[in-house]
């Protein structure tokens, strides 16, 4: 045997052991791995399987895997480590069907392959299956068929028995529907949501697995695929569905949707309230940490366990460690997202900078793209705020453009850019750091004139005639803070006696209770309700100021309000945050006074106001035709630079005094596992963060946003130990610069431990091969050292990009004859695959 072909052998049954699979009898129970049985090949098959094959009546399987009763289950070919495992597909093909075996395996040791021949394609996995996961998973005749010609029409999703009504007619006139949806609890599909369904079954017919639903914040994402998962599971090629959120919140909403939607045929659970039981349900709901923690996705589950994965707000919830997750389970993929590739307007992609942090959201997006099998970056179905917006079901921005001179200067050809630190707690390299921002250019000056304009120009409630619910976006929660303090003092003028200093509420994740805070304020129920009207149930707080808390998920109607009080460069950011307003509402709903009603001359919410004190739709959009521009005026004496002193300067010197000696000299080798004063300090930063109530809470909700903003905060650079990133990167002792975030997973056991440079790397190309699938499996190798020198070095990927090629004959990491050894056609591929889809930093030192 090649030593290649062993080594990939060794690494197999390894893989086959951690699935549970047997090479002996343990425990009363039959070994159920065969080695290398022979087979008979029918004479027929022969000429199909080639010249590189034995032409042989007999052939023999590399393993055998089988059932509780002994019969073949699995073949399982394997390929040598340096050839692709799809070469075997062919071969392995006919020996299943000889043994009537419906699944194959294909394998290299690296790279593997699950198959089921009654599905389409092979299918890349990064565990082997359980014997019992896949014995469920055979239960299962899928048939693509049923799925195609089911019948879906908007009356698909019923809560109760259809009533009987008094025509035909009546049950289609939409216009007497709203009385019949309230009186029997009836669900509808809307014309766009009932097209999804529809595009998903052609994208069936098609061939295809894949899916990507692109509709705007507040169309219905969580009904649409309601009537997604009834279609699987009810024409039977879905036994078992996973629905994968990012956050704690979009768990239980999700759960109740489903459990309200779907009770009378399927059963509904949250994975960490049923974990004994939730192969019980058909329909499985958890967050992408749940299944992280621990590595429990690949310790207790299968990758044959569900046959339909959801995954909502897809651009956020396979990012990082989570696409593992998501690519681990086989099967139909569904992604759900508002985030548009479109929004990337004045983009240069030809040029990316790491200083603009649209190159991130760029390659994310793209990410999402490819990982729904949409490669010329068009989702499966779109449905558009704009789309949205014309046919009725939602509602476009009023822009309010309000700008200082000071902003006016910040805004000007150069711009400017604000440091903010990211989701994996990596500070960005902009202009002007968080902090220093906050003190130039945010006095109080500037911010009360920010609140005043706010006041004097929002949309008023059109019952009570109070100021419209709002949300407030700022800079930090010490920003959040001074604008709640001065709008609830503005308030207090405005409104005598009225308020209390209940006007405004910061919700922030420095806040006790802030997140039943935000679910308060869509029940109008936040610090008291009915303040002007007590037959109106409206929220007595009207203005929620926040950094981040709610955006993503975040569903309150009656919004009427949106002020963007700091810049934002995020395009996923400012579609969630513009999408908290486009949803309709009825204002009477609220009220319980049927002589006000009468004098309510516009009830229904017709606009809301987006107010952008910092051009951010001009930043996302070429050109905007603005409902309203304000020109501030200056607040007096202050400009760009001024309002900040002089930074500490650092004061004192070192003299030396007299002579000294060396009194003894050792050398010592670190290794990987670093000092021990290393570990040590990891150790008590590890109980740190594990002991803090609020910090646990945050992770276990999936709040990524609050628990970096706390760590920065409340715990890094404390007089008692003095944490900071770069001395934890060092005492992780990784070749690599490891995000704050990756070292937070690690602590609280999302990840078992920290990939080394190489391991990423290897993930990486794996993905790459998954994707584009090369031919030329000999060039493997070949491609596998260009794609890690152009990966890792900036001078390789300098002389590639430049094509000064002869440069390539004094490189010691990828020479001349590397060069030539790569196929052609993968010399342009490979680096413009890295540029869109992998982030280069996670491989900084």
């Amino acid at each position: 045997m090649p030593p290649k072909e062993a080594t990939a052998r060794i690494k197999i049954n390894k893989l086959l052991e951690a699935a549970g699979w047997r090479f002996f009898a343990e425990g009363g129970r039959p070994a159920n791995i065969c080695l290398e049985p022979g087979v008979t090949i029918k004479a027929s098959d022969l000429a199909a399987l080639g010249d590189d094959f034995e032409k042989a009546i007999r052939g023999f399987i590399d393993f055998l895997l089988l059932n509780v009763l002994g019969f073949p289950l699995i073949v399982l070919e394997v390929k040598a480590e340096d050839k692709n495992p799809l070469i075997g597909k062919e071969q392995a093909r006919k020996y299943a069907k000889s043994l009537n075996c419906r699944f194959v395996i294909l394998s290299n040791g690296n790279l593997h392959y699950f198959w089921d021949l009654e599905r389409g394609n092979p299918y890349v996995i990064t565990s082997f299956p359980t014997p019992d996961s896949v014995i469920g998973y055979q239960k299962v005749t899928p048939n693509p068929q049923r799925l195609i010609d089911e019948p879906v029409a908007d009356d698909y999703i019923v809560l109760t028995q259809r009533p009987t009504y008094r025509s035909e007619a009546a049950w289609r006139n939409e216009s007497e529907r709203p009385d019949y949806v309230k009186a029997n609890k009836l669900r509808f599909l809307r014309p766009y949501q009932l097209k999804a369904v529809h595009v998903l079954q052609r994208a069936v017919s098609e061939g295809m697995d894949r899916f990507l639903f692109e509709m705007a914040t507040g169309t219905g994402k969580t009904l649409t695929a309601a009537a997604v998962i009834k279609l699987f599971l009810r024409t039977g090629n879905a036994h078992r569905v996973l629905f994968l959120v990012d956050r704690l919140e979009l768990e239980d909403q999700a759960k109740k949707a489903f459990s309200t939607l779907l009770s009378a045929d399927f059963q509904t659970v949250i994975y960490k309230e049923s974990r004994d039981d939730w192969r019980r349900a058909e329909i499985v709901v958890t967050t992408v940490q749940s299944l992280l923690f621990n590595n429990k996705y690949q310790r207790i589950f299968s990758p044959t366990d569900f046959d339909l994965v959801i995954s909502d707000e897809a651009h956020r919830s396979i990012g990082g460690n989570a696409r593992a997750v998501f690519d681990f389970f086989i099967g139909y993929k569904l992604g759900l997202t508002a985030t548009p590739r479109d929004y990337l307007k004045r983009f240069d992609s030809a040029n990316p900078t790491t200083r603009d942090p649209r190159e991130a959201e760029r390659r994310l997006l793209l990410d999402t793209y490819r990982t729904f099998g949409c490669e010329n970056s068009q989702p499966t179905y779109r449905y558009s705020l704009l789309d949205g917006v014309k046919e009725g079901f939602l509602i476009n921005p009023m822009v309010v453009d309000a700008r200082t001179e000071i902003t006016t200067e910040l805004l000007s050809e150069e711009g400017f850019v604000l440091a903010v630190t990211d989701d994996t707690g990596d500070d960005q390299q902009e202009s002007y750091k968080q902090r220093e921002f906050e003190k130039r250019f945010f006095s109080a000056a500037t911010n009360e004139l920010f609140c005043k304009t706010f006041l004097e120009n929002a949309l008023r409630d059109p019952v009570s005639r109070e100021i419209g619910k709002s949300i407030i976006f700022a800079v930090s929660q010490n920003h959040a803070a001074k604008l709640t303090q001065i709008l609830n003092q503005m308030a207090d003028r405005m409104f005598p006696g009225k308020y209390q200093s209940d006007f405004a509420v910061q919700v922030t994740s420095q806040i006790p209770a802030a997140q039943q805070f935000t679910i308060n304020f869509t029940n109008n129920c936040l610090l008291g309700s009915g303040n002007f009207l007590p037959a109106y149930k409206s929220s007595k707080a009207r203005v929620c100021v926040t950094v981040g808390m709610m955006t993503t998920g975040y569903d309150c109607p009656d919004i009427l309000n949106l002020g963007l009080l700091r810049p934002i460069f995020s395009p996923t950011d400012f579609i969630q945050i513009k999408g908290r307003g486009t949803r309709k509402h009825d204002f009477l709903d609220q009220l319980f006074d049927e002589a006000v009603k009468d004098g309510v001359l516009q009830p229904e919410k017709t606009a809301f106001k987006l107010f952008d004190f910092f051009a951010n739709c001009e930043y996302f959009e070429t050109e905007f035709n603005y409902d309203e521009v304000l020109k501030l005026p200056r607040p007096q004496g202050l400009g760009p630079n001024r309002g900040a002193g002089p930074g500490p300067v650092a004061g004192g010197t070192y003299e030396h005094l007299g002579g000294d000696i060396i009194a003894s000299l050792r050398v010592e080798q670190i290794t990987a596992e670093g000092m021990r004063i290393d570990r040590m300090f990891f150790e008590r930063f590890e109980d740190s963060v594990r002991e803090d109530p609020k910090i646990v809470a945050a992770v276990e909700a999936g709040h990524w946003d609050q628990v970096i903003d706390y760590v920065n905060r409340e715990v890094f650079d404390q007089p008692e130990e003095y944490y900071t990133l770069d001395k934890l990167r060092k005492a992780a002792a990784v070749d690599r610069r490891l995000t704050l975030r990756e070292i937070l997973e690690k602590v609280f056991g999302l990840i078992p431990r920290f990939k080394s440079r190489d391991e990423l790397l290897e993930e990486e190309f794996a993905k790459f091969v998954a994707d584009r699938k090369p031919e030329e499996a000999t060039a493997i190798p070949a491609i596998k050292t260009f794609f890690k020198a152009y990966a890792t070095s900036g001078r390789v990927r300098d002389i590639i990009d430049s094509r000064q090629f002869t440069d390539l004959a004094t490189n010691p990491m990828f020479s001349t004859r590397d060069f030539k050894a790569v196929p052609p056609k993968y010399r342009a591929l490979v680096p413009n695959y890295i540029k869109d889809y992998v982030s280069l930093n996670q491989f900084a030192a």
